[in-house]
């Protein structure tokens, strides 16, 4: 598995925009689907900073989540900047691959 995690800083008057675009039923979501590749995203807010958001994108594999960003590219870039109005920062915390064990 391969997951791409985002943390998000939303403007206190965008919270409810932003948690319908980025929910696991969302526009993204909805663009993501798009490739088979695709197995899921989470949406999670911080309990103590409520503007605070972490975004985790699950896909089967780097190439098929690289090969999505190339047939898509002009909508995931619409997109993107549809979305850039609602928070006060947005950081790529990390793109991360699932250890396999190896078998003997």
């Amino acid at each position: 598995m391969y997951v791409v995690i985002w943390e998000d800083l939303v403007k206190e008057d965008c919270v409810t925009e932003f948690e319908r675009i980025y929910s696991a039923d969302g526009a993204w979501t909805k663009l993501f689907k798009k490739s088979s590749g695709f197995i899921g995203t989470k949406l999670l807010r911080d309990k103590k900073q409520t503007h605070r958001y972490i975004t985790i994108d699950r896909w089967n594999s780097s190439q098929e989540y690289e090969s999505f960003l190339l047939q898509w590219q002009s909508e995931y870039e619409a997109l993107d900047a549809k979305c850039n109005s609602l928070t006060e920062q947005e950081t790529l915390l990390g793109k991360w691959e699932s250890i396999r064990r190896e078998t003997q």
